[in-house]
């Protein structure tokens, strides 16, 4: 206590020793930091990877979840329309194409899906019946633009890493992760996600998710309830390489509220589906050359295309060419991305990891933005987890590192890149060590982490990628867990 016209009472010791210990702590990591700079990591400057990307995501404001009992309605009201006027045929006996690597012929086409001239018939006055009965786009229920990514079982795994990636390329948009029911849900990882402006919803919030036969239906019914207008749909295992924030506002989406990306063959529908949908007057081929979509992403206005999406619901639930035959049958405006999508391989092999699709704000140079890791999946707990077979949440029944015929063992094992440095280079991206720090941070600060893993990740940063994760002696006393991490030139 300090009386007026007193000399003021010294500081304590303890007052003095936490300051000089906070002195310390910044000249140590000052002087932590030019020591590794200079002794082999001149060539540029240091860089601090703890979460710092993950930090600096926190201030992204959460989406706020809509009026359930509102929707849940608006829901029931289109689900009494689709029960009456149900597609036909309700079940479809498909044949098997004789191969896969080639375009099937028109006979085997026409065959393929055998829909008999009255199913057509009733199929095409349900389709109609449908488009004319019009429910109101409610507008007081959807506002803004954010992501929206489907998970649950083991793509959950897939959507940590695709969620990481867009946090750390710089991505500031909000995110909803959907999944099936309570279930599938995992609180504690939910938690996480608040902090960095992503919100987990439920679709049993919303429907009878009975109703719900295969994983696709999944994708149409969380567009339809996100809380989101404007949506950029990501499938759990597309993983962004460059940050996808600028499609909002290009030409491609603001003039047709629409974008979508080629997939690798042309359309093999029945010559009935034109008829079925207002497209021909009879059963047609009209659609035999047609380029189809490749749904692993989607950029969706949903106010100015609800009737599409009220008829993709109609249809078959919604993926792939369920979007782009409703948007035609319609006669709406979509964007299709002029360029072909490119596929990756596994670095050294002919095994492809998946579909790199390009920036469809680059009408004329082929730059890629999204990597759909169809054949591989990039999973942190999925390449690095070992004796998780067993656990009862979550089980990873064999890793890639665990398996010898894993196209990606020796990589793991061996400390290796998975993608190609010089196909990188070539198209002027390295996504890889991004991939890394999003699976650094899910395998040592979160959720899905524990401390083996967190090694097992750290040691293939540091021997692959030249990332070099110290904890300076000081930081240990004060207990501050800070990891300092440098990168090397590549």
């Amino acid at each position: 206590m300090t009386l007026h016209g007193d000399d003021p009472d010294p500081p304590s010791s303890t007052h003095l020793f936490r300051n000089t210990v906070r002195k310390f702590k910044r000249f140590h990591k000052g002087a932590l930091r030019l020591f590794q700079h200079v002794a082999g990591h001149s060539s540029k400057p240091a860089l601090i990877c703890h979460a710092s990307t993950h930090e600096r995501s926190q201030h992204i404001k959460l989406p706020k979840a809509p009026d359930k009992g509102q929707l849940s309605r608006t829901w029931k009201t289109l689900q009494g329309i689709y029960d009456a006027h149900p597609p036909q045929p309700l079940n479809l006996d498909l044949k098997t194409f004789d191969s896969i690597s080639e375009f099937p012929p028109l006979e085997a086409i026409k065959t393929h899906t055998n829909i008999s001239a009255t199913d057509a018939q009733v199929a095409r006055t349900s389709h109609v019946e449908v488009t004319k009965k019009l429910v109101p786009y409610p507008s007081h229920l959807f506002s803004g633009q954010g992501i929206v990514i489907l998970a649950g079982g083991r793509y959950t795994g897939f959507a940590t890493t695709g969620l990481g990636m867009l946090r750390e390329i710089g991505s500031k948009l909000p995110i909803e992760v959907w999944v099936k029911d309570q279930s599938e849900e995992r609180e504690a990882w939910c938690i996480e996600l608040a902090k960095e402006g992503v919100a987990c919803r439920r679709l049993s919030d919303y429907m009878d998710t009975e109703l719900l036969e295969h994983g696709y239906q999944l994708k149409i019914s969380a567009i339809l309830f996100s809380s989101f207008e404007r949506i950029l749909f990501l499938d759990a295992d597309n993983v962004p390489v460059v940050n996808p924030d600028v499609i909002f506002t290009s030409k491609s989406f603001t003039d047709t509220g629409v974008v979508m990306w080629p997939d690798y063959w042309k359309h093999t529908g029945s010559p009935s589906l034109p008829y079925i949908v207002g497209l021909s007057d009879g059963p047609s081929e009209v659609l035999r050359e047609d380029q189809t979509a490749e749904s692993g992403q989607l950029v969706w206005d949903k106010k100015r295309h609800w009737k599409v999406q009220r008829t993709t619901c109609w249809a078959g639930w919604g993926d792939k060419d369920t979007f782009l035959i409703a948007l035609r049958s319609l006669r709406q405006d979509y964007y299709m991305v002029p360029h072909p999508l490119r596929t990756l391989f596994i670095n050294g092999t002919i095994h492809g990891i998946g579909m790199l699709q390009a920036d469809p704000t680059e009408p004329t140079t082929y730059k890629p933005m999204f990597l759909h890791s169809n054949i591989i999946k990039w999973s942190v707990r999925g390449f690095l987890c070992t004796g998780c077979a067993d656990q009862a949440i979550d089980p990873v029944a064999v890793s890639a590192l665990e398996n010898p015929k894993s196209p990606i063992n020796w990589h793991l094992k061996e400390h290796r890149r998975i993608f190609s440095l010089e196909t990188m280079r070539a198209m002027n991206i390295d996504p890889e060590p991004s991939i890394w720090r999003s699976f650094e941070h899910i395998a040592c600060r979160s959720y899905w982490g524990d401390k083996g893993l967190c090694n097992r990740t750290r040691e293939h940063m540091e021997r692959t990628l030249g990332f070099h994760f110290q904890k300076g002696w000081a930081s240990s006393i004060m207990g501050d867990g800070e990891q300092i991490c440098l990168e090397s030139s590549y």
